[in-house]
């Protein structure tokens, strides 16, 4: 791997990971054009935790009301949510981690889960704009969609945001949650990848591992402010248009 693999690659996991259009689908398909193969998981859990700090930074505000005030009951409850949240994808993570790591390797299912997330983010559109609080349902129920998009291809982002629309709740609270609730998202993701027995990360080059973390990061809280005030405009649905033909293209000629 070359400084500028890892260069490029930190700015594809910083630019799709909070952009509803799959970071997990486009490392797979970055790594094939780029023709680079990264031995073990350490690579991504750098970029990983590189993203992770970006959403952190971003939502600082809301974390740090979150825990001063914790005695709070409506705060409490809504810690609750999230945990809830939580609970599908570590199901699943564990559950059903060896299948799910073998669509890894094939492009052909990344290309029908973008053409899938792609769909997801165009029907978004005709959701009306509703302003319902969070519950328990609505909370389990976004979680379940989270879980789902573990498999490559499935913007983790888009179809919680969607679905959270979908449920009624607004734009604006429909983000807040899915990008809180990507904090245990990503953490969980990056302890699953640390504890695989080929997660090395002195295979790869010092330098990378930090250029790969700061372009994440970067990219990743700029994108991530970026997608917020899209929110705000109604225009989410525009990624799907990228999604499905970008899906339809590796389809066809991959």
């Amino acid at each position: 791997m070359t400084l500028l693999d890892a260069i490029l690659l930190g700015i594809i996991q910083g630019l799709t990971e909070f952009l509803p259009i799959s970071s997990s689908g486009h490392l797979v398909l970055g790594q094939r054009i780029l023709d680079v193969k990264i031995p073990g998981n350490g690579f991504e859990i750098i970029t990983h935790l590189g993203t992770l700090l970006s959403v952190l930074c971003v939502f600082r505000k809301e974390i740090l009301s979150l825990i001063l005030n914790i005695t709070d009951k409506e705060t409490r409850k809504y810690i609750f949510y999230l945990i809830l949240g939580t609970i599908p994808a570590i199901i699943i993570g564990f559950g059903a981690k060896s299948y799910i790591s073998t669509l890894f390797d094939s492009v052909q299912a990344v290309s029908i889960a973008l053409m899938f997330t792609g769909l997801i983010l165009l029907l978004s559109q005709k959701v009306k704009s509703n302003s319902l609080p969070i519950d328990r349902k609505k909370a389990l129920l976004i979680g379940i969609t989270q879980a789902i998009a573990i498999i490559p291809g499935i913007s983790r982002s888009g179809i919680t945001i969607c679905t959270g629309l979908a449920l009624g709740i607004s734009g604006k609270n429909s983000a807040k949650f899915s990008f809180l609730l990507a904090i245990p998202a990503i953490s969980g993701a990056g302890i699953l990848m640390a504890l695989d027995s080929q997660s090395d990360l002195t295979i790869i080059p010092f330098t990378s591992l930090i250029v790969a973390f700061l372009s994440s990061f970067f990219v990743g809280y700029v994108c991530l402010k970026w997608l917020l005030s899209l929110l705000e405009s109604g225009k989410l649905y525009f990624f799907g248009y990228y999604c499905f033909v970008v899906g339809l293209i590796v389809l066809v000629f991959f």
